[in-house]
């Protein structure tokens, strides 16, 4: 069983910028490096949409949608953390931002029924 926890959410202003951190621990079936990660957000009452997402090979995958060109996602695979920067971040960027996890082996993917496990959250609120 994968466990994942997100942190460095928090409240900013319009234009700021926040590093999200996804921590994995427990049972990966292998290195952590073979799992694919993936970065959603739920804004209350809405779909859970996808932002970024990292395979094991390292490669990246981005929204065509949720903030295009303002999302870096990046693994650090003996740490066993999964970043995600967030940057010039607009009050429509308040939402619950998770992480989630697929593999060994699997390729990432946008679709968040993909994606097995997940962590509980991290809040990210953007307001003057």
């Amino acid at each position: 069983q994968v466990q994942l926890m997100e942190s460095g959410g928090g409240s900013v202003q319009p234009g700021s910028s926040l590093t999200l951190s996804c921590e994995a621990s427990g049972d990966f079936s292998g290195p952590f490096s073979g799992l694919s990660i993936g970065w959603f957000r739920q804004i209350l009452g809405k779909e859970r949409d996808f932002v970024a997402a990292v395979s094991r090979s390292g490669g990246t995958l981005y929204s065509a949608d949720s903030m295009k060109g303002r999302a870096t996602i990046s693994r650090d695979n003996a740490k066993k953390t999964v970043l995600l920067r967030l940057a010039a971040l607009k009050p429509e960027d308040t939402a619950l931002y998770y992480c989630a996890a697929r593999g060994p082996g699997l390729g990432s993917s946008q679709f968040h029924v993909d994606y097995p496990y997940w962590g509980q959250g991290t809040q990210v609120t953007v307001s003057s």
